[in-house]
């Protein structure tokens, strides 16, 4: 059906309408995912909360602005995808689903978090990209397990110091913010691997040599004065990265700049749970 009628039938509470909008999904599916992304609904069918076993839930791309709060009774949820809605706060309910992995909440409204979202200590991957944020709440900072943070296309000016807290973290995607100075605390994550400050206002980068687990750093887009001077084998993408590099020559021999697993801009697809 087209997504005109699909926004209008989301928008009515009858359970026909509901399972119209379905599609006729009465029962859990044997993958244990529902896709649900673009449908243009307003609210989500209570019907899915039935499905206690679910792991993947994708809402992207609707209209949502708020949760039922039976969403709580799917505590088996792994990845949970509520980006390009209108989400102005997180809805606390998805605070309550600690076995959540994947969190995508990209593309909303949103200008904090709650400090709830500290009961998510199995996140490891945060995806707040695209909302209002003026500041990185310092509750993100109590996610331990944290791998990857997606914070680009917001309106960050700095970084929270307790951010070096997070000892897992190994990614973290920083473009289009307001960034006037390389945030200080990564200087102290000597574990990061790849860290991404493209498009920001940053005009001089201190070095970055003494990070032994970098393998990339994007800088691109910023009115900078010099490249961030960084270890051998480490990719640098942006003005002069290619000036006074890395030694690449040992014994007359090319040393190819290579990842073990190499990283690229934040994919377009969504990933899945270690």
């Amino acid at each position: 059906m087209g997504n005109s009628l699909k926004a209008i039938v989301a928008f009515v509470p009858s359970n026909k309408c509901q399972k119209y909008l379905l599609e006729d999904l009465e029962e859990m599916p044997v993958d244990k995912m529902v896709d649900l992304s673009g449908r243009q609904m307003r609210r989500l069918p209570v019907h899915i909360c039935s499905f206690r076993e679910l792991v993947k839930l994708y809402l992207s791309d609707n209209n949502l602005h708020h949760l039922p709060p039976e969403l709580e009774q799917l505590q088996n949820l792994q990845i949970l995808a509520l980006d390009f809605n209108n989400f102005k706060a997180l809805p606390l309910v998805v605070c309550t689903l600690k076995q959540l992995c994947i969190l995508y909440l990209g593309n909303n409204k949103l200008c904090s978090l709650p400090l709830e979202l500290r009961l998510l200590q199995n996140l490891k991957t945060l995806w707040i990209e695209s909302n209002c944020l003026q500041y990185l709440p310092e509750v993100v900072c109590e996610l331990s397990l944290l791998k990857t943070l997606h914070a680009g296309s917001n309106a960050l000016r700095t970084l929270p110091p307790q951010l070096q807290c997070l000892q897992e973290l190994r990614t973290i995607w920083l473009s289009g913010n307001l960034l006037s100075e390389f945030p200080p605390v990564l200087l102290d994550m000597p574990f990061l691997e790849v860290i991404d400050v493209d498009r920001n206002s940053i005009r001089f980068f201190p070095s970055l040599a003494h990070l032994p687990g970098l393998k990339l750093v994007i800088y691109d887009h910023n009115p900078c004065r010099n490249a961030p001077k960084v270890a051998k084998g480490v990719r640098r993408v942006g003005r002069w990265s290619e000036e006074t590099p890395e030694p690449r020559k040992r014994s007359g021999a090319v040393i190819e700049i290579t990842l073990d697993e190499k990283p690229l801009l934040p994919p377009a697809t969504k990933i899945e749970p270690e």
